[in-house]
């Protein structure tokens, strides 16, 4: 290596998992990479559920975590505002419950077992552009930068690159050790008036029951999501046991707009909640940034080890467009109603729509009990 040559090939900031992926796929092909974390433990203060779908669970480097950090649920109940509900499966389709902040302590020693240098309780903080790439502060130059630092990325900031807009707002109680009535379904709960322009949900994982409630984020409103009274309302209907006490409480911004115009230049490149590639309509991110930030990484090391492409190209053209999703979300934004939820939740249409939504068009109804 010349002297004169970054001490890194790759910083991300970021250790979820879009920056994991990144890291892993660029380190596999031998390039020098850098983790930047600001928490010291990287199981604390989460933002994500956790649920992981089928396609994540096979098909990626998470079909190797320990049996203990998992769950497998085969089965949604969806309930319209009245708490009547219908049962939503789907052949061989299955999400996974986590006990997340194992998983998330389990990534980073994935990291450091793929020789990334995983810096622990050190945030980002600035970046300065060179001819060769970046120098990032306290840390060093390199040739790369890849923002997974979540939805208001400072990476993007720094960098001049896009920004995300248009957020959800979610809060989840984790109930340690407690059990639902059903605990072999995701149960989703429709309702203008707790979760506008989203959902609340209930799901048994390894270690107990996590209940959440999101919303439709307004930063001119400073409405917050109402998850006491969501469960109290859902209660019994949602087979919740009585007089539960939560452990770790989880919030922030989930983005839902699609990825944000922006995702890279000048060998600055975002991934994950940072780029926008979340679901607009569900949500659910892990699969589709875990991804994204795969074929990141193996994008810059084709282009530096191998004289492929601009890495900047390939993260443009590999970030998921949601068309179809984007769609469903502005009208769900701006047409939501709970009285045709009601009505229609044992129609054809309604179990059709949803079982797009929630298995990419594998489904099979069941008669509500």
């Amino acid at each position: 290596m010349p002297a004169s040559a970054p001490p890194y090939d790759l910083i991300v900031a970021g250790a979820s998992f879009a920056g994991a992926a990144c890291a892993i796929a660029a380190a596999r092909r031998g390039l020098r990479v850098c983790v930047l974390e600001r928490k010291r433990d990287p199981g604390e203060k989460l933002h994500t559920t956790g649920i992981i779908v089928k396609e994540a669970a096979e098909q990626t480097l998470l079909n190797q975590l320990p049996a203990s950090t998992t769950r497998r649920i085969e089965a949604v109940q969806l309930y319209s505002p009245r708490l009547k509900h219908v049962r939503l499966t789907a052949p061989g389709y299955y999400f996974l419950t986590t006990d997340t902040p194992n998983v998330m302590r389990w990534l980073a020693g994935q990291l450091r077992a793929h020789g990334v240098d995983l810096r622990l309780g050190e945030p980002f903080r600035d970046a300065t552009r060179r001819d060769d790439g970046w120098k990032v502060e306290g840390v060093g130059r390199t040739r790369y930068l890849v923002g997974a630092d979540g939805a208001r990325s400072q990476v993007a900031r720094r960098c001049g690159l896009g920004q995300v807009r248009q957020f959800l707002y979610g809060v989840e109680y984790e109930f340690p050790g407690a059990q639902l009535a059903d605990p072999d379904a995701l149960h989703c709960f429709v309702s203008k008036r707790f979760a506008p322009g989203y959902i609340g949900w209930l799901a048994q994982n390894p270690t107990g029951i996590q209940a959440g409630l999101a919303l439709r984020h307004d930063p001119r409103n400073s409405r917050v999501p109402d998850l006491d009274a969501f469960l109290l309302h859902v209660g019994l209907a949602g087979g919740l046991p009585r007089q539960l006490r939560p452990g770790q409480v989880r919030a922030g911004l989930i983005p839902c707009s699609g990825p944000v115009r922006g995702i890279a230049r000048n060998r600055a490149i975002l991934t994950g909640d940072a780029a926008g590639i979340v679901s607009p309509v569900t949500a659910g991110g892990i699969h589709s940034a875990w991804e994204h930030g795969w074929r990141v990484g193996e994008a810059i090391a084709a282009h530096l080890r191998d004289d492929g492409p601009p890495a900047e190209s390939v993260a443009i053209r590999a970030a998921p467009r949601f068309r179809s999703k984007r769609l469903l979300r502005w009208a769900f934004d701006h047409f939501q109603m709970d009285w045709p939820f009601d009505l229609l939740l044992h129609s054809a249409p309604l179990r059709w729509a949803a079982g797009q939504v929630y298995f990419h068009q594998r489904r099979r109804d069941q008669p509500a009990a």
